[in-house]
């Protein structure tokens, strides 16, 4: 497998995105609550003349929020269905390349973590759990709904 990989902390975990999933990685300093949405949507931000939706990677894992959600905040911008979304992560390290297809997770991850999961890839820096961009957008609520 030669798939480019973004790799991104999420809950201080070091995950990988499939990199032609995502159009950029951006800063975003200003965002607009949305009354009534979903609890993983952290509101919404313009970037370059369009709105995007931004996701809280965090809340849609079903995990813990630090307190606030100001200031300077990293993301990455993703396309699904022709709306465009931004996933606040931890950080954003680096893109490398898979060495492996995603194999199967042998461990007990968490609710969020397996919903979100396609498997464990190799890469020159180890093992890490590749994410599906469109579970973190779609969130926890979906799960439940499909369920």
């Amino acid at each position: 497998m030669n798939e480019l990989l973004l790799v991104v902390r999420i809950a201080g975990q070091r995950v990988a995105m499939p990199a032609a999933r995502i159009e950029s990685v951006v800063e975003l300093d200003t965002l607009i609550p949305v009354p009534r949405a979903a609890e993983h949507v952290a509101g919404l931000s313009a970037l370059r003349s369009r709105v995007l939706t931004v996701i809280c990677c965090r809340r849609s894992l079903g995990l813990d929020m630090p307190d606030v959600l100001d200031g300077i905040l990293e993301a990455a911008v993703t396309e699904l269905d022709g709306h465009h979304y931004a996933l606040i992560v931890d950080g954003v390290e680096d893109v490398i390349e898979a060495q492996s297809d995603p194999a199967p997770v042998r461990a007990a991850m968490g609710e969020g973590w397996e919903r979100v999961s396609t498997g464990m890839v190799e890469t020159e820096e180890g093992a890490l759990l590749l994410v599906d961009v469109g579970a973190l957008v779609a969130g926890p609520d979906a799960a439940r709904q499909a369920a």
